[in-house]
């Protein structure tokens, strides 16, 4: 029985997105006005990226959960992070996009391993790598699926005109991101579903060890 299903991540996705939207709209809005901010954006940008891992525990989101300190305590690992995939992903688009594409959709499930098992950087990107096999293309149609809704409409608002379009824009990725940020969360949840000992990082081991 697959994990995660193309259905299932949009459905649950878009019903949580709904579910937190107003939350969730506050904290796109907030992070929007304060990115200018040095140091601060670094924490807020954290923040950011463990909004779907909170969504997939069930936590309420207040908006405000964005400014705490911890996140920017995180800052190491998540520049480490994020710099390894970085250069990777370089070098895996210069042979012809296919391999840089894959490689992103492999490590998609990085960074919320990383804060959520407390591991490394490298040991996050193995294991990402581990629970991604065999759901790539769900993700990648997931993806496609949203990303495809948002260029017509944007293609339709900018063919009415250009300042119209601008400001459809910036409405529509602000709306957006509760629904992105709820498939991410079903998809991980989905994902690490097999993990319900005391030791999860053990049975992601356990796990991996099966599929070989």
């Amino acid at each position: 029985m697959k994990k995660i299903t193309f259905d299932s991540v949009l459905k649950d996705g878009l019903a949580m997105g709904i579910k937190n939207f107003p939350s969730l709209l506050l904290v796109a809005v907030l992070y929007v006005v304060t990115i200018w901010i040095p140091y601060l954006n670094v924490g807020t940008t954290i923040a950011v990226y463990n909004i779907p891992l909170e969504l997939s525990k069930g936590n309420i989101i207040n908006p405000l959960f964005i400014f705490d300190s911890r996140f920017r305590r995180q800052m190491p690992e998540f520049f480490t992070l994020i710099g390894i995939k970085g250069i990777a992903q370089c070098l895996a688009y210069l042979f012809l996009w296919i391999p840089g594409v894959i490689l992103s959709l492999a490590w998609s499930m990085a960074v919320y391993l990383m804060f959520d098992k407390k591991i490394a950087p490298t040991e996050a990107l193995v294991k990402s790598n581990e629970i991604t096999y065999g759901y790539k293309v769900t993700l990648f149609l997931v993806g496609l699926c949203i990303g495809l809704a948002m260029g017509i409409i944007m293609a339709v608002c900018y063919a009415i005109n250009d300042t119209f379009g601008n400001i459809i824009t910036i409405i529509l990725c602000l709306l957006a991101a509760p629904v992105m940020w709820g498939c991410n969360a079903v998809a991980y949840k989905g994902l690490t579903s097999e993990c319900e000992t005391p030791d999860e990082t053990v049975c992601l081991e356990e796990a991996s060890v099966k599929e070989a």
